[in-house]
């Protein structure tokens, strides 16, 4: 197999693991996939705006809103208006919200912890700049746009 059909195979792979793992960490929340991953931005910023968020997990405004509805509504997120612009709303978790942010990056943590004690100590740094160098070049080349 050539290199780069290998990449997208492992590259295929590890989505595919990835998103077993958080199906079933947003399944033990009660939360949607988009959901989790809007609660986990939210919660690292503090208070974001809607269009910072969308921006940040790479949906449209609709979208993003939508899913902002939803987490109002199960009472994990608030928006608040800026007195100064009303048309600028920041959003943030609740306290229940916080509970729930606090347990994914907990979960999360002790996942990964385990994750990378599997990785041989001496290719612990080579796979952590191999994935930071993967990164980099997929945000160069983002696909289908």
């Amino acid at each position: 197999m050539e290199s780069a059909g290998k990449i997208r195979e492992l590259v295929r792979l590890f989505i595919r693991n990835l998103e077993i793992l958080h199906k079933s960490e947003a399944s033990c929340c009660g939360i949607t996939i988009g959901q989790c991953h809007a609660i986990v931005e939210i919660g690292r910023a503090g208070s974001i705006s809607l269009n910072e968020l969308a921006l940040l997990l790479n949906l449209d405004n609709s979208t993003m809103s939508r899913t902002v509805n939803n987490l109002v509504q199960q009472e994990l997120a608030e928006r608040e208006a800026d007195p100064q612009d009303r048309r600028f709303v920041s959003i943030r978790l609740t306290e229940k919200g916080g509970e729930v942010f606090r347990g994914i990056e907990e979960e999360m943590t002790i996942y990964f912890n385990k994750v990378f004690a599997d990785i041989p100590e001496r290719k612990r740094d080579q796979v952590i700049e191999s994935l930071e160098l993967l990164l980099e070049a997929v945000r160069k080349n983002k696909c289908c746009s």
